[in-house]
């Protein structure tokens, strides 16, 4: 909690600012802003997308300053890592930013090649959200941007938003005294979220430090605390809302309870449906140049006769291939295709209407085996699928397997129950094990840097422990691993196991982490492969235990069949970290502390 509030009071800025959105945080989002007659048009609400501009320009994105700290409202550029031309991949650092607390790095989240750069290296105090730099999908565009950028590739954006922002000053001048929520930005990578629970309902009394609401983020739910006193006088994001971008407005509070009754009760529902149509709209002209595109994949050019024929013979056009010059579709063409046979024809409106008022009342097997339900996906499952993609298709996994003996692990766990009461899981003793490993391995302690094309040893042991939890799994960290008591480290397990399936983790119990376990042992499952967790560079994969019955050679020298347990471990690393012969050493190591089991007290 005390985390949480320290990061709020990071954010808060005081009465006089306004809140701003941005593609990665906000400016100042948590702002309780004591607003009478807001001037919002003097504020512009960049976001860093996809623009199709109609000056002729090809398609690109605009990237704006981002927010790399809670508190950054303006940053200065101090170097570029990439320059005019350049390809990007995602994860790239593209330039190099100084905030109020440090010089961080900018990591790219799309792919393409860096067009042009709008923010000079040097350029002092860019707000956040203003653009600094444009990239392109394609290397040939990059030459369709001109030197100078016109005022009219920004004109579309900015009339939008000028309208947006006219629209708020609106909807909110006549209002009393009263201060904006906005959705604040609970972690640094967070720029949407989902109101999860209002705690408190309109008409409450509020003071300082009181949980208002829960936000599910892209890492976890977390409590949104009031830095300020008074009446929530409206929710204008119910609960249940999301997609909720970060600085939109979430609520308003008042002083005076008195004043509660001067809020419409409509008041937002007009720039919230203004945007679902700018939103619509937006989609549908998408859909259209989608469509437009595809029909062009095969051909650029229609000849007459070709249209006519096409038309006769109630072909689809996106079937056909093109043979003429320049990708012009010609009148063999389309002969061709009615000679041969194999492209479907178009359906007729009538044809598409019958089917459905022929269709007979009882479902077929099949049409049972169609039907599904659409499950609503949390941040956090979103956000795992992205990073598992990036991960299979960025990193080179090396793969290996070993077999460990259970038996003086299992024994030494008895004797600390029996002996010294001490309760310690099997896992608690892997996460030890493997913690010494790394530590006596200190190759394998490292993590893979893309700028510098090199492994970075890390200077801690912190152990990455996967938790399944009902919105998604969770890695809560056990620091220093190495360096801490086999109780110590399951006391440690079990609280940060019990926040992560509240969803209460803070952001530093799973940030981080030099390296990864997870455990199916308890269930049926006697081997599998992780994915690295980037930009981490191993992650141990750990089964059951299973008793096997295997000769072995006692002192007098006679081999004899011997029931023992065993564990298979699996090793996903990262071939740029590890090569066969680390990867060999760390699990030589591993095994050694499973059969030694006293190593561990060394």
């Amino acid at each position: 909690m005390a985390n949480i509030r320290s990061l709020l009071l990071g954010l808060s800025r005081g009465r006089n600012s306004l809140f701003g959105i941005t593609r990665c945080t906000t400016i100042r989002p948590l702002s309780l802003v004591s607003v009478t007659k807001p001037d919002l048009s003097e504020y512009k609400f960049f976001l860093q997308s996809r623009c199709f501009s109609s000056t002729g320009l090809p398609s690109h994105i605009v990237l704006g300053m981002p927010a790399l700290s809670p508190t950054m409202n303006q940053g200065n550029i101090a170097k570029w890592r990439k320059k005019e031309g350049d390809k990007i991949e995602v994860g790239d650092v593209i330039c190099e930013i100084e905030t109020d607390k440090a010089t961080l790095e900018f990591e790219s989240l799309e792919e393409g090649y860096l067009a042009k750069i709008l923010a000079p290296e040097g350029s002092k105090d860019v707000l956040v959200g203003q653009p600094i730099a444009i990239t392109v999908e394609d290397l040939e565009d990059i030459k369709s941007i001109p030197a100078e950028i016109p005022k009219g590739t920004e004109s579309k954006p900015e009339t939008v938003t000028k309208e947006t922002t006219q629209e708020d000053t609106k909807a909110f001048s006549n209002l009393p005294p009263h201060m904006v929520l906005g959705m604040p930005a609970l972690s640094p990578t967070m720029n949407q979220g989902n109101i999860a629970k209002w705690r408190k309902k309109e008409g409450d009394k509020i003071d300082v430090g009181d949980v208002i609401c829960e936000i599910e983020t892209d890492k976890a739910t977390l409590e949104f605390e009031c830095l300020e006193e008074g009446f929530l006088a409206k929710i204008l994001s119910p609960e249940g809302s999301k997609d909720v971008l970060v600085g939109q407005p979430i609520a308003i509070m008042v002083e005076d309870p008195e004043d509660i009754g001067k809020i419409p009760a409509d008041i937002g529902q007009d720039t919230k449906s203004k945007q679902e149509v700018t939103t619509t709209e937006a989609t549908s002209s998408q859909k259209e140049a989608k469509k437009e595109t595809s029909e062009g994949t095969t051909f650029t050019r229609i000849s007459p006769a070709a249209k006519l024929l096409i038309k006769e013979h109630g072909l689809e056009k996106s079937l056909l291939k093109a043979s003429g010059p320049r990708g012009t579709l010609l009148k063999g063409d389309v002969l061709a295709a009615v000679k041969s046979g194999s492209f479907a024809k178009k359906s007729s409106p009538s044809e598409e209407k019958s089917p459905a008022k022929a269709s007979p009342p009882s479902q077929t097997g099949k049409d049972k085996l169609d039907t599904y339900e659409d499950l609503p996906n949390s941040q956090i499952r979103k956000i795992i699928a992205k990073r598992l993609i990036e991960s299979k298709q960025t990193t080179p996994h090396l793969y290996l397997s070993k077999d460990v003996i259970l038996d003086p692990l299992l024994a030494f766990r008895k004797e600390l129950k029996e002996q010294h009461n001490l309760k310690v899981s099997v896992n608690d003793i892997v996460i030890k094990a493997v913690a010494l490993a790394l530590r006596n391995v200190p190759g394998a302690n490292a993590f893979w840097d893309n700028d510098k094309g090199e492994a970075i040893p890390c200077d801690s042991v912190d152990i990455s422990i996967a938790v399944a939890t009902e919105k998604g799994l969770m890695t809560p960290i056990i620091r220093n691993a190495d360096q801490k008591s086999l109780s110590a480290i399951s006391s440690e397990v079990k609280e940060l196991a019990e926040k992560a399936r509240a969803g209460k983790l803070a952001p530093h119990e799973f940030q981080g982490g030099t390296f990864s376990i997870s455990n199916l042992g308890k269930y049926p499952v006697d081997h599998f492969c992780a994915i690295i967790n980037p930009p981490q560079a191993g992650i141990l994969a750990v089964g059951r235990g299973n008793a096997v019955v295997e000769p072995v050679i006692g002192s007098d020298g006679v081999e004899r069949p011997l029931a023992v347990s065993k564990m298979k471990l699996t090793l996903s690393a990262d071939h740029r970290v590890f090569d066969g012969q680390t990867a060999g050493n760390f699990l030589t190591e591993l095994a050694s502390n499973f059969s030694d089991i006293q190593r561990m007290l060394l």
